[in-house]
């Protein structure tokens, strides 16, 4: 039987060989005039400049690619997934020839509304902050070059990617379309667990078999989502395990988030008095140019200094909460909303001050918690074909059950303190900053 997205150039050049561009690891994406016609648009461009960890850079070194780097690769992620996906049935029933497009598309462009340092950002949860929806929205609109390409070269209106990106309209098709984009076995986490690990030089995002699961790929029960063979089961509970030792070991380490920390903490100070809808849509040099020239003279200035300044200064780790550890104190202060971190920190500083006999700045001692929202679930099914029977993946592995029966963030996302460099000093070894800490989170 013939392949039922045959017709779609982009496919036939993933088997074939034809135009392509190369991004790491020696991945060969194909770059057809309409992907091209899409790919040099000023919209897209920008993309060039916004790293996709941020400042996991200062920790890591070689963790400067960029979300333009990760965009091709989650395009060719979308492509291999459509060759296999193709071949079941009740996907290409579901999934027409345009909407795989459209899903070609969704996938090239999902990063499309993100700002620089958008994460951290995000993860204060600030009430006066444009959604990064809406920046893609504004991306695509009939008039600008992007939204133009789209009709003209690919024949799909701006709304048809946008519906996949960010729910408006349901079907079927359109939650199949959106498992794939943002699923539990999702292209995105297919791409940045292994570009994010190569380019930080660890090999946990990379050691599970990509190819195995992919082969594996088939529609669910209720034929509105992804599912995998009895096959793919072993790949599938190492990908489950890469993403929580990335988390635990990359984005979550400790130094990673002083730098966020203190990035977050200026950035608050600063918000007010910036133009948000302009700053971000600026390149990630020229944000920090912007925080940086609005932090003159006001307390956020040395924490800018430290994160981008000539030499490097970040906060010292000087306490580690967990919830088998400490459980207690960590629930008190896991899930704050970032004002009231704010006041914790405030009141400790006062704390610290007033026992030691010192001196302590409003941004000397910084709060890092998980924030209010939590990582998805891993929840994806194993069909086995000779019961003919779907089974949670969970059900069937112990390692996924080990991980689904606990909190994913409790585990990873630590409670942390951080304290510029000469405080940290003065509080080591100190027991009774368990005591402070916790008379100051019960205030």
């Amino acid at each position: 039987m013939s392949h039922p997205y045959r017709t779609i150039p982009e496919l036939f050049d993933l088997q074939a060989g034809g135009p392509l561009v190369r991004i790491p690891h020696q991945l060969d994406v194909p770059f057809t005039p309409r992907v091209r016609s899409l790919v040099d648009t000023a919209e897209f461009q920008r993309l060039r400049q916004i790293t996709q960890l941020g400042l996991a850079a200062r920790i890591y070194p070689g963790a400067t690619h960029t979300r333009f780097e990760h965009a091709l690769g989650v395009f060719h992620n979308a492509l291999r997934y459509l060759w296999q996906l193709g071949k079941d049935e009740r996907f290409a029933a579901t999934v027409s020839p345009h909407q795989a497009e459209v899903l070609m598309v969704a996938a090239l462009l999902h990063d499309l509304g993100h700002w620089p340092f958008c994460h951290p950002i995000e993860d204060m949860a600030l009430t006066d902050l444009p959604p990064h929806e809406q920046f893609a929205a504004q991306f695509l609109a009939p008039d600008r070059e992007l939204g133009q390409v789209l009709q003209s070269e690919w024949g799909i209106a701006p709304e048809e990617v946008l519906d996949v990106l960010v729910a408006k309209t349901d079907s079927p098709a359109l939650r199949l379309m959106r498992s794939i984009l943002s699923g539990p076995i999702d292209i995105d986490k297919m791409d940045y667990l292994e570009r994010d690990s190569l380019h930080a030089g660890v090999p946990y995002g990379r050691n599970f078999d990509r190819a195995r699961l992919i082969q594996s790929l088939l529609v669910n029960e209720a034929g509105d989502g992804l599912a995998i063979s009895a096959k793919g089961k072993t790949a599938a509970e190492l990908m489950v395990f890469a993403r929580y030792v990335m988390f635990s070991e990359v984005y979550w380490h400790h130094a990673v988030r002083s730098a966020t920390c203190m990035f977050a903490r200026s950035f608050y100070e600063l918000h007010r008095s910036l133009d948000l809808k302009t700053l971000f849509q600026q390149s990630e040099f020229d944000v920090i140019r912007e925080l940086r020239l609005k932090a003159t003279n006001t307390n956020v200035s040395s924490l800018l200094d430290g994160l981008f300044g000539a030499k490097r200064r970040l906060h010292k780790r000087v306490l580690e909460l967990s919830l088998y550890q400490t459980p207690d104190l960590y629930r008190q202060i896991a899930g704050r909303s970032y004002g009231d971190l704010l006041n914790v920190a405030r009141s400790l500083s006062e704390r610290i001050a007033r026992e030691l006999s010192c001196e302590v700045g409003p941004t000397d001692l910084l709060i890092d918690a998980p924030p209010l929202h939590k990582e998805v679930e891993f929840k994806v099914n194993i069909y086995y074909p000779k019961e003919r029977q779907y089974h949670p993946l969970s059900q069937v592995s112990p390692v996924v059950n080990a991980l689904a029966r606990t909190q994913f963030d409790d585990y990873v996302k630590r409670v942390r303190l951080f304290a510029e460099p000469v405080l940290a000093k003065q509080l080591a070894g100190r027991r009774e900053f368990v005591n402070w800490l916790a008379d100051a989170a019960a205030k």
